[in-house]
């Protein structure tokens, strides 16, 4: 048996080990993170108000200024070690003030110089695990006051401290053939969600962290996906040691049930927009410095089931190695490679179809990314590359990103992109060759329209995005995208990855359609924020040939509140 095997066979013993322990322990978690809950919203109705202070600069999320609380050499105010996120592609510059940023501000008559620290960005979506929200800054004397502090950092002694946390969602959505289907079905339903962590620290050296999410779904009159209901299950769940301190950064081991989030998220994300979210199981080592981010994993997506405990998909393997530069203040590079190892059986008639990238593969990626700004000058370019092999073809394909934008110096904070997206296709199924990029992971729904009925595969996006602020508190966005196939003999992909429609004969056409979508966030406060977006589609030649009559429109309102 080779060391792949060997090792596979371990995480199978160990995560049925696991699965056996919660349900034996699961109502038991369910009635801490409930008395929990309870706790935190008495401590709210007891709490004094927040007395504003100067806010402090936001600029990064690591209390660097923090004065040193060390004990021997442990230090409680660079604990927990977080990762900071990377910038996603379309990245805003936000506001700078003076100004009142948020709702809550504006009532109360709070303008201030500049953007309080904050943990949460005034945003109703976050691709942020909560692990790695920042709350080093209550370390700092003099930090603004807030009514959930005191379920944050709780010490206990010198060497432990604890925290808790959480994130309600309530989403309305009314969509019209928003799946392209041609029976002119509107769909309206409802979503939530809930989550809780607590999250345990021993000194710098251990950390215990863990996530319960409840998402459920109603009123709908399509069937729900499998993304929008996950009844009381872990989102999180896993076990950091501290192995070394290398070059003046930590070195970390991280087993367990865990998101995955990288780079542009354009291939590994946690996918925020969908109910249930994304999570993986395994292994992951990592090493932070202030110059570099470097990671090696191996993992199992999870596969939602509603009404049972969640378990690893034994099918498939996915690993890789993930290094970000930091060489400037504001700009980036990532370097990295991916493999995913898919053992599933593909049926005759997808085979017979070419419909072959969800099946029995090997798919290595091997990436690059620059993004950053200069100024007001934004910039990024991302390329990726794919081969190994696939339902016994070998496997050439790849996608890129690109894209420049500039904030103009005027009132309301005006920004522009404009970009282009590429992914290969496949020609003919039938030559020895599979040319169709695999998006693994992704935040496709972010990238390629919020209707979701395209995906990061076989396909141009020609697209343009326009932000502005009116106020601080208030985040509009609107973007335009006109999709091509990038071969007309192979399938249309959506946000998901799979097929939907396909040409052989290629006489469809290419032009999929145009697509425009809105979004207005309003911050509320520090802890709840109110999106609200439309999304339309105009379908091209290919979309008219395929699916004759479809007009596919979406609306939603979410309310989201974090503390």
């Amino acid at each position: 048996m080779n060391p792949f095997r060997i090792f596979s066979f371990v995480a199978n013993l160990f995560v049925k080990l696991k699965v056996h322990y919660i349900r034996n322990t699961r109502h038991w978690l369910k009635f801490m993170y409930c008395t929990v809950g309870i706790t935190c919203f008495t401590l709210q109705a007891h709490a004094t108000n927040p007395t504003p202070l100067k806010p402090a600069d936001n600029t990064s999320s690591a209390p660097t200024s923090a004065p040193a609380a060390a004990i021997g050499t442990f230090d409680k105010s660079k604990v927990p070690f977080v990762s900071i996120p990377s910038r996603p592609g379309l990245f805003l510059l936000p506001p700078a003030g003076p100004g009142y940023f948020s709702f809550w501000d504006m009532v109360t008559g709070n303008k201030r110089e500049k953007p309080p620290v904050a943990p949460y960005a005034p945003f109703a979506l976050l691709t942020t695990p909560a692990y790695d929200i920042d709350f080093r800054y209550l370390a700092t004397p003099g930090h603004e006051k807030d009514i959930f502090d005191p379920v944050k950092r709780i010490n206990f002694g010198d060497d432990w401290l604890l925290s808790f946390g959480g994130n309600f969602w309530y989403r309305y959505t009314h969509e019209t053939d928003s799946r392209l289907n041609t029976a002119d079905i509107n769909n309206d339903f409802h979503l939530l969600r809930t989550r809780f962590h607590a999250d345990l620290w021993y000194r710098d050296r251990v950390r215990l962290f863990a996530e319960l999410l409840d998402a459920r779904a109603f009123g709908s009159e399509l069937p729900p996906l499998i993304t929008d209901r996950n009844h009381a299950d872990f989102l999180n769940m896993f076990t950091d040691i501290k192995l070394a301190n290398i070059n003046n950064g930590p070195v970390y081991i991280r087993v367990g049930r865990q998101e995955l989030m990288y780079g542009s998220q354009r291939l590994i994300s946690t996918l925020d927009w969908v109910n249930t979210r994304r999570t993986f199981q395994g292994v992951k080592v990592f090493w932070r410095t202030p110059e570099w981010d470097v990671d090696a994993f191996w993992t199992r997506p999870m596969i939602t089931e509603k009404g049972n405990v969640d378990n690893w998909d034994t099918q498939q393997n996915f690993f890789g190695l993930w290094a970000t530069n930091k060489p400037l203040p504001g700009h980036t590079i990532d370097l990295y490679f991916l493999s995913l190892i898919n053992d599933r059986n593909i049926t005759p008639a997808n085979l017979l179809a070419g419909n072959i990238l969800q099946a029995n593969a090997d798919t290595h990626t091997l990436g690059g990314r620059f993004a950053g700004n200069f100024d007001n000058f934004l910039y990024e370019l991302e390329g990726m590359y794919q081969f190994g092999r696939r339902s016994g073809l070998d496997v050439s394909a790849f996608a890129v990103a690109t894209g420049i934008g500039y904030r103009l110096p005027l009132p309301m904070n005006p920004q522009g992109w404009i970009r282009y997206d590429f992914a290969s296709g496949d020609s003919r199924h039938t030559d020895g060759r599979s040319n169709t990029f695999n998006q693994l992971f992704p935040f496709g729904h972010y990238y390629m329209g919020f209707l979701d009925r395209i995906g990061r595969q076989n396909v141009h996006d020609f697209n343009a995005q326009f932000t502005m602020h009116p106020m601080p508190w208030i985040t509009f966005i609107t973007q335009y995208h006109r999709f091509y196939l990038a071969n007309e003999r192979d399938f249309l992909y959506n946000a998901a990855g799979l097929a939907t429609f396909r040409d052989v004969t290629g006489q469809s056409g290419s032009h999929i359609g145009d697509e425009v979508d809105f979004r207005l966030n309003l911050h509320v406060s520090r802890h709840q924020d109110v999106l609200v977006g439309y999304s339309k589609m105009w379908s091209g030649d290919f979309l008219k040939a395929q699916a004759p009559g479809v007009s596919p429109d979406l609306f939603y309102v979410q309310y989201n509140f974090r503390f």
